[in-house]
């Protein structure tokens, strides 16, 4: 079982980084530990060079001279062995680090509430949950070391150079500041830049998992050219951001590369005019120049991983825009567990409205008896499925209540509200999974001959024993290998699994043949023994049996009753039966 998250993401990026290390603290340590040892001996090798020049080679002590260079060398294979484990520990420690994220940013997104989607496209946010996450791995593993390593070599390069002749080492104190000036300036640039490509790379994946995804019906309409325009329009704008980037960072490149040049040139240059002046060594300078290149090859070293900086912290930002948006629709502190449920519910006074505003229900009160079946019709968008929606709290209402047994849906868990609630749909959901697994969904610890006892149920038993692996079946994405009433009959078994007492049933029959519809009405009806249910109706036959009908039309219910009340008034009920049995002939 995955470890609860408990980071606090109100707190500022840098401490949350930590927080997400901090369980790897034992490789992040080697790792650290490892890259120290490499940056001392990069700082190492000119020193004992120059001593080397100055002292063994003047003096022909050329066996001790031999003796450190193979000393040195042998330091230089450990260098070679400590960076081989810095990369490997790094790297899974970095893998780590973004499996943790993904982690939580997945079941993040499972807790949001359904506005939250309602405004975010699929594919957006899969690469926020993949590609932004995928240079995490370089941050969390670069980012500390390089930021060590390279502070070790800069200040401990600067410190040898000191000793060795303070006047040198200022023109290097003075060119500094110019590469760090110039290194800010033009990450700022790269991660502006960068960031639009994630906002892009968003865009086109939303593009492709939306054109894969309905493939079906771009060929259907013989649209396939519509759907190469729009892929062509998301892919040019992430051309042109990418070509943004990399713009940005060639000048970050180009500036960086020309102060290092300038840094070189300017110490040969005043390390001669020493020499001339007798102030300065060859040795001295020699020695100099080979600190000036360990100098030198940090602020490389720091150029390059701003790169995987930039990339790094704009696919975290956009990992913290998620994982700080609260969802909706939250438990209140003192909720409680909904249990023994009888099933009444009761619609108090209740109105609607989305987040722009649009109204959808204005005061609409109605109960649901236990173990009674209330039908609601009108015609689409009238405010059905929206009123169905906010019984299990899928959105919470604007004003007035609504309550299940008494109790206000808002006062009750999420879960526990949910679990008494089955829904079964027109467009059913089906995993890429068995057909054991997608009934088994219902109540994942059910045994196998549980499974089969809800599809006897549910009257697809027989179909499921005569597919090519029997339960084991593979249903595709979304069942595309089952038929329209294999699927809803599907649903219907991992509601009979679930057995909860109260059913809403929203059009589950509407885009079903005559046959097919009377065969799966069996099985709802069967399903409905004993529960209270809710049946959203397209087709007025299918709810001749309900106790109570309510027609809604224009956000509030426009006639109630039962079906020889509503038939006898002779309003706008009986005409749309009447019509209905007109097409019907």
């Amino acid at each position: 079982m995955a470890q609860k998250n408990t980071i606090d993401y109100s707190r500022s990026k840098l401490s949350i980084f930590a927080a997400y290390i901090r369980p790897h603290g034992r490789a992040f340590a080697v790792d650290m530990i490892l890259s120290v040892a490499v940056a001392l001996i990069d700082l190492v090798f000119p020193y004992v060079s120059r001593q080397s020049m100055r002292r063994l080679l003047p003096e022909g002590m050329f066996t001790a001279f031999f003796l450190v260079m193979a000393l040195m060398l042998a330091c230089y294979l450990l260098r070679a062995f400590f960076q081989y484990l810095v990369t490997v520990i790094g790297h899974r420690m970095g893998t780590l680090v973004e499996a943790d994220m993904r982690r939580d940013v997945f079941v993040h997104m499972q807790q949001l509430s359904y506005s939250f989607f309602d405004h975010n496209r699929t594919g957006v946010l899969l690469s926020r949950v993949t590609n932004d996450l995928f240079e995490i791995v370089e941050l969390s593993h670069h980012g500390p070391e390089n930021i060590l390593t390279c502070s070790i070599t800069i200040i401990g390069a600067l410190a040898i150079l000191l000793f060795i002749n303070p006047r040198l080492t200022l023109v290097l104190l003075v060119l500094l500041p110019i590469c760090v000036f110039v290194s800010a300036r033009q990450r700022i640039a790269m991660q502006k830049a960068n960031r639009q490509v994630k906002i892009r790379t968003g865009e086109i994946n939303a593009a492709i998992e939306s054109g894969i995804s309905g493939i079906r019906t771009s060929k259907a309409f013989a649209n396939e050219q519509a759907e190469d325009v729009k892929f062509d329009k998301a892919n040019e704008a992430f051309k042109a951001s990418r070509v943004d980037y990399y713009k940005a960072m060639g000048r970050f490149n180009a500036g960086v590369e020309g102060t290092v040049g300038l840094m070189q040139v300017a110490v040969i240059t005043a390390g001669g005019f020493l020499i001339m002046k007798g102030d300065l060594s060859y040795v001295d300078l020699l020695t100099f120049t080979l600190y000036v290149s360990t100098f030198t090859t940090p602020i490389r070293k720091l150029m390059q991983f701003m790169e995987i900086f930039t990339q790094g912290m704009a696919g975290f930002d956009r990992f913290l825009e998620i994982m700080r948006t609260e969802p909706e629709i939250q438990d209140a502190p003192d909720a409680e567990t909904l249990q023994d449920v009888t099933g009444e519910i009761t619609v108090d006074h209740v109105s609607f409205s989305y987040n722009d505003g649009t109204e959808v229900l204005s005061d609409v009160s109605l109960t649901v008896h236990p173990g009674e079946t209330f039908a609601l019709v009108g015609s689409s968008g009238g405010g059905k499925t929206t009123l169905c929606h906010l019984i299990p709290r899928f959105y919470d209402v604007t004003a007035g209540s609504i309550r299940i047994d008494g109790k206000d849906v808002r006062s009750i868990t999420q879960e526990s509200l949910r679990r008494q609630i089955g829904i079964i749909q027109q467009d059913v959901f089906l995993f890429a999974g068995t057909v054991m697994d997608n009934i088994r969904y219902g109540r994942p610890d059910a045994s196998d001959d549980e499974v089969v006892e809800a599809a006897k149920k549910a009257e697809i038993h027989q179909e499921i024993l005569k597919m090519p692996e029997g339960y084991q079946t593979f249903v595709g994405e979304r069942g595309v290998v089952l038929s329209g009433g294999q699927k809803q009959r599907v649903s219907i078994a991992r509601v009979f699994l679930k057995n909860p007492p109260i059913l809403i049933l929203d059009e589950a029959t509407s885009a079903l043949d005559s046959v097919t519809e009377e065969r799966i009405q069996k099985s709802l009806d069967k399903l409905s023994q004993g529960k209270t249910c809710l049946v959203i109706a397209h087709r007025l036959s299918t709810i001749q049996g309900a106790d109570q009908i309510a027609l809604i039309e224009g956000k509030g219910i426009r006639e109630q009753g039962t079906r020889s009340e509503l038939l006898a008034r002779n309003g706008e009920y009986a005409r749309l039966e009447r019509a209905q049995a007109l097409v019907q002939k």
